[in-house]
């Protein structure tokens, strides 16, 4: 059938009028340099710091530099597949990962993809990994405890929720193994646990999360790992990661505790990607805004206000140092950023007073406030007692002979110490620990011989379990967070001495 000229001539004006001019544009640049992780792209003159770029096979990458002749970026992913000359679009997005629920359990790499082999994570929210930290005005003085489950923190160095604690020392000398038993101790606790490792060897990684599935800490936990074999951009992002995820659970009102293992390697790799990027090197090789590196991260452990919940993120951050060295630069930098450290120092390590803690050099600027007031009246003279004995052991040394005074004070001190020692993985609740604490501080221990020490500690506790009172004492412990009478607590330890020594 014809058209006639007048039907076409509608049908085309119909069209133009409904037509819609759509005009994609992207702005493009191109690669100059690639290798070690980093790229420089000429001609994106609108990118921003830290946003995503996309390069050709589906790699992403995140700029960190602004030149004016071209931008440096980081790359996530392998630089293997990207070669001089591709194509870069901007996106226009900052880096984001996936938060929740769904995480938990799992083990991921720091853009939130998972590396356990347990199929993908369904999560329905992401955050941005850069955030500014919650203001003075959203938070709270920190005042709840954390318990750690090991005798010499909860006695001596006492964490909060919402607190930043530095775990320093050599390496080999456990620090890893009291920020696992710290995360071991909050079973039943309702504390969710993030433990970020940066820098291990994956055969670490794993014996880690091995030991958290068999104490059934897993459940509660997520494991965010950027290996010794991948490249330095995810190193440096792995810690932001975990804070980001950390933060969507502080931001619903719970408590979180974070373990970045370790901070050293972290610097290690940003000095390396500032290096390559041409920055000029500073103090011992690294950038000069290091130590914001590692401040804007830190900063966002809090203890928020009722008005937005009252989570809190508590933030473990561990450094590693050279033959004891905590005057060295990144050490010195994380110590004025946190709020304590705890020095674990070698040659009490290789003595076997394990955990290996220092407890002159160690300290927590939060104090008391994080101590229910049981543990915290029985421990007071600890310390003390601890350091008189560290100077009369220096000076015996010597050989002179001792008034009884001098003598007293040396025995209570090696008791002291005996007691503080505890078994890897074997947490403790803070109920048991005031008992034996006051046993110790009251003179229960002084006529015990130092090798029953750990004897006596073990039967106590068993006694605390199957005795009628000593199960009151507990409770009352737990419920109160106050100190039993002290004629409840000496009938109950002479009874179980009459007991041990029969």
């Amino acid at each position: 059938m014809a058209i006639k000229p007048e039907e076409m001539s509608a049908l085309i004006k119909e069209q133009i009028k409904n037509y819609e001019s759509k005009l994609d544009t992207s702005e493009t640049g191109t690669v100059i340099r690639v290798g070690d992780g980093i790229a420089l792209v000429h001609g994106l003159d609108n990118a921003m710091s830290g946003e995503l770029l996309l390069f050709p096979n589906d790699l992403y990458g995140m700029v960190l530099n602004l030149e004016t002749s071209h931008v440096g970026v980081i790359l996530l992913g392998n630089t293997k597949l990207i070669k001089e000359g591709d194509t870069v679009k901007r996106t226009g997005r900052i880096l984001e990962v996936p938060v929740g629920e769904a995480l938990m359990g799992r083990v991921v790499n720091p853009l939130g993809q998972p590396i356990d082999g347990n199929g993908p994570i369904q999560a329905k929210k992401t955050r941005s990994v850069e955030k500014k930290a919650s203001g003075v005005m959203a938070r709270k003085s920190v005042h709840q405890p954390l318990q750690t489950g090991i005798k010499s923190i909860d006695a001596l160095v006492p964490i909060g929720r919402g607190q930043r604690e530095l775990i320093i020392g050599d390496r080999q000398t456990g620090k890893t193994a009291v920020a696992v038993d710290t995360i071991l101790n909050q079973k039943g606790q309702d504390c969710i646990c993030i433990y970020v490792a940066i820098g291990q060897k994956e055969s670490t990684v794993v014996g880690v999360v091995e030991t958290m599935r068999k104490h059934g800490a897993l459940d509660y936990t997520i494991v965010v790992s950027a290996s010794a074999s991948e490249p330095a951009p995810l190193l440096y992002l792995a810690p932001y990661a975990g804070v980001t995820i950390a933060e969507e659970f502080m931001y619903s009102g719970k408590d979180v505790l974070i373990v970045y293992d370790d901070l050293t390697k972290h610097a290690i790799a940003y000095r390396e990607l500032s290096l390559l990027l041409q920055r000029p090197p500073g103090r011992e090789a690294f950038p000069g805004d290091v130590f914001y590196l590692h401040s804007r991260l830190l900063e966002r452990a809090a203890k928020l206000n009722d008005e937005l919940g009252g989570g809190s993120i508590t933030a473990l951050p561990i450094i590693e140092t050279q033959a004891g060295d905590i005057s060295a630069y990144i050490p010195t930098n994380v110590i004025s950023i946190t709020d304590g450290q705890i020095f674990l120092q070698s040659n009490l390590f290789y003595s076997g007073v394990r955990p290996a803690i220092n407890a002159g050099l160690s300290v927590s600027r939060v104090g008391g406030a994080a101590q229910i007031k049981a543990i915290k009246k029985v421990s007071g003279s600890l310390r003390l007692d601890l350091a008189t004995y560290r100077e009369l052991e220096a000076f015996t040394q010597f050989g002179s002979d001792l008034d009884p005074a001098t003598k007293a004070k040396l025995d209570r001190g090696v008791r002291t110490v005996e007691v503080l020692k505890q078994g890897l993985h074997e947490t403790i609740p803070v109920a048991k620990q005031t008992c034996i604490i006051y046993a110790l501080t009251h003179g229960y221990l002084d006529d015990v011989e130092v090798k029953n020490i750990r004897k006596f500690e073990n039967d106590l506790y068993l006694y605390l379990d199957k005795d009628t009172l000593g199960q009151e004492i507990i409770n009352e412990i737990n419920e109160t967070k106050q100190l039993p009478a002290n004629e409840k607590l000496d009938s109950l330890i002479e009874e179980f001495k009459k007991q041990f020594i029969s």
